[in-house]
């Protein structure tokens, strides 16, 4: 039995041996089959350790509860960096490659950060400002310039998810964020004012339109009895009195278009029923009394 298990042994380092002789010798360093192997296997190990450190990360931080979302986001990004930074030193210990040669691999490597990934590395530092100083955090309301209004979902390493009303998902760069501007609907209270423009002919009692219109704002469930709604003119205009309905609402994460929408409809009932005429575009039309209009005018003339 001995006997076999050193026949084994001399056979595997036989076989070990055979590896390491298939390669070639670059300066001091020899490559081979063998080392690419042990290369490969301690790469796939680490990054293994790794997804499993992150994943204990996200399941240590998600049944932490005196964090809010936000610090708790932030927590296990930062640790995730760690044990993926550690994973990587790791690896670089088990492989025995010189620190010197990996002083110009990392330089190397930065000037590639520097040229190429310059957006990826600016998007995943802007990721942890965006968490460190809570101005965005899950869950809040923002509009971005182009008009974009959604609920934060998610705030990842290179782009923050934004899930608007109509079910769609916006994937919007974290240096967006950080260098445009951001209206964020929810971040010290979640209280927004509506404005509702509506108009109201000339001839019409504005006392009962604006009585009207209070009565309708106040019907929508959604909008606030503290503060309660308001009604303002803000312009004489063309056809009409141009009129504005200012409601509160406290949870803008469920749109503002179905509110705007329910008090429009009560709006038009209400003043059908009591008669208030909404206007309709008006135009003066002078005509110049000249030979040309009268002989026209003759022309046409039954007589």
């Amino acid at each position: 039995m001995t006997w076999l298990t050193r026949r084994n042994e001399r056979a595997v380092a036989e076989f070990v041996r055979s590896l390491d002789d298939i390669g070639f010798d670059i300066g001091h360093y020899h490559v081979s089959v063998l080392n690419a192997g042990k290369m490969v296997l301690v790469v796939f190990a680490m990054i293994m350790l790794a997804r499993l450190g992150s994943r204990l990360a996200r399941f240590f931080f998600a049944r932490v509860h005196g964090l809010d979302s936000t610090q708790r986001v932030l927590g296990e990004k930062l640790l995730s960096l760690m044990v993926w930074a550690l994973a990587f030193f790791m690896g670089i210990d088990l492989l025995g490659i010189n620190f010197t040669a990996l002083t110009v691999f990392s330089g190397a490597f930065g000037l590639a950060i520097g040229f190429g990934l310059q957006k990826t590395f600016g998007n995943l530092i802007a990721g942890l400002i965006l968490l460190m100083d809570r101005s965005i955090k899950p869950g809040d309301v923002i509009a971005i310039g182009d008009g974009t209004v959604g609920q934060v979902r998610k705030i990842g390493i290179r782009a923050v998810s934004v899930a608007t009303r109509d079910h769609r998902e916006y994937l919007i760069p974290n240096e967006i964020l950080m260098t445009t501007q951001v209206e964020n609907w929810s971040y010290s209270n979640t209280q927004i004012v509506i404005s509702i423009p509506v108009s109201v002919a000339y001839d019409a009692d504005l006392d009962l339109a604006e009585r009207l219109m209070l009565q309708a704002a106040r019907a929508a469930p959604r909008v606030l009895a503290d503060p309660g709604p308001s009604v303002a003119m803000s312009a004489l205009g063309e056809s009409g009195i141009d009129m504005v309905i200012y409601v509160t609402i406290a949870d803008p994460e469920d749109g503002t278009a179905n509110v705007r929408s329910q008090i429009l409809w009560a709006v038009w009932r209400l003043f059908k029923e009591h008669d208030v005429e909404v206007p309709y575009p008006q135009r003066d039309l002078r005509l110049r009394d000249t030979p040309a209009l009268r002989e026209f005018l003759k022309s046409r003339s039954p007589d």
